[in-house]
């Protein structure tokens, strides 16, 4: 098979990674990529969002097969013009991904379906949205309205706060996703990520990781777009991974499916677990970054006929995908400054070293000069991921494999697992 894989983060080093790993795989194409991603595929340095270009490389390369990588493909209508093009596409139609490219959207959309959600408001300038705060109480959950990133998310803890978020949103610090405000209930609980897999009408489980969103140790500091993930999440209970499917996942592709957009792709369900069973926080229209990261590194089955079941139409004729015993950590290495002002251009050494076979480092935000160098280039700059027959031996290993790469301009969260030490 011929795949070309759309994205240049540490979820596409990942993807890369695994897909590389299938016999099935001839030849794989990575637009743009990154310096990691470079002995695992030709890399072309063509946008995200480049629709046509994308096009263009597919036949000129005669893929059989597209792997949308970001969400920002997604709302590009990538999708949609792979499909007119006759080419298979994992990822979901710019309709269907509205599901995370609006959370006002998302909302609306659980409402008529009768999902169960946060309780929630919809304002279109800063003066409704500071006066909507009434309908609350603290802490406020103020939530730009479109793609941010992971960023564009505050939890209040005051109305001063609250009020300064709004301002902030409004007045670009999103961009075009802040040209709608979302304010929703505070809901008290643990909160995790499942997956389901869907090729238009089947569905499938397709695992579960907790995420750390905040950007330092306690769960302090602004929120992120993720500083790491651990896999399979305890929180999962089997009664809460069948209340999942069963309230979230399964009706929301049913219903949007029913609405005129069939899903086809991988559907993030982020919840919370609370007292009334979970909750939807919100979807996402791809895998998790950082979760995917530890999710490939769980997944023993070969993930390129799952790809291409949700692409075709055939996911029904697959077996439940099978997965390593083992746990599965990722600890994400960020550049001094992120999320708001990451510091670009410093050197990293150490990141290309052999740290076993327990281990892999993903590229998230990196560059490397003609002269090898390597440095940072974004804000997620590089994933430590490792696995282990433990939590605890996971976790240990990940943290060893950090304390080998050289990078002054970096810093890391040392509570990655929090939870699951408290287990």
């Amino acid at each position: 098979m011929k795949i070309l894989l759309i994205g240049s983060g540490g979820r596409e080093h990942a993807l890369a990674w695994k897909i590389k790993a299938s016999p099935l795989v001839e030849t794989l194409v990575i637009a743009p990529g990154n310096p990691g991603m470079a002995t695992l595929g030709e890399l072309k340095p063509v946008s995200p969002i480049d629709v046509p270009a994308l096009i263009a490389l597919a036949q000129d390369m005669a893929a059989d097969l597209v792997v949308i990588g970001p969400e920002v493909s997604v709302e590009a209508g990538l999708a949609d013009a792979l499909a007119l093009a006759e080419i298979p596409c994992f990822g979901p139609t710019a309709a269907a991904g509205q599901l995370e490219s609006s959370k006002a959207f998302t909302k609306a959309f659980c409402d008529r379906h009768s999902l169960p959600t946060s309780a929630y408001g919809v304002f279109e300038t800063a003066a409704a949205a500071k006066a909507g705060l009434s309908a609350f109480v603290a802490p406020y959950v103020i939530k730009a309205d479109g793609l941010a990133a992971g960023k564009g998310v505050v939890i209040a803890p005051d109305l001063a706060t609250a009020e300064t978020a709004i301002d902030d949103v409004f007045g670009g610090r999103f961009g075009g996703a802040g040209a709608r405000v979302v304010i929703e209930e505070f809901l008290e609980g643990e909160i995790g990520s499942l997956f389901a897999l869907c090729d238009g009408q089947t569905s499938m489980l397709f695992g579960s990781a907790q995420d750390h969103k905040r950007a330092f140790d306690g769960e302090q500091g602004p929120n992120t777009g993720g500083m790491g993930t651990y896999s399979p999440a305890p929180v999962f209970t089997p009664t809460l991974v069948e209340q999942t499917l069963t309230r979230l996942a399964e009706p929301a592709l049913a219903s949007i499916a029913a609405e005129g957009a069939p899903y086809r792709g991988v559907l993030f369900v982020e919840l919370m677990a609370t007292q009334d069973g979970p909750k939807l926080v919100e979807f996402n229209a791809r895998f998790g970054d950082p979760e995917c990261q530890v999710l490939m590194l769980r997944l023993k089955s070969d993930l390129v006929p799952y790809l291409l079941a949700c692409a075709t139409g055939t996911l029904h004729e697959l077996p439940q995908p099978q997965w390593h015993d083992e746990a599965a950590v990722c600890v994400v290495l960020a550049a001094q400054g992120y999320p708001d002002a990451p510091q670009m251009g410093s050197e990293i050494i150490g990141a290309d070293q052999d740290f076993g076979e327990d281990v892999v480092v993903f590229h998230a935000g990196t560059r490397r000069d003609a002269d090898g160098t390597l440095r940072a280039s974004g804000g997620r700059v590089l994933n430590v991921c490792a696995r282990g027959p433990s939590f605890e031996v996971a976790r240990q290993r990940a943290y060893a494999a950090v304390a080998k790469i050289d990078w002054p301009g970096g810093f890391y969260r040392t509570d990655i697992g929090w939870r699951a030490l408290g287990r």
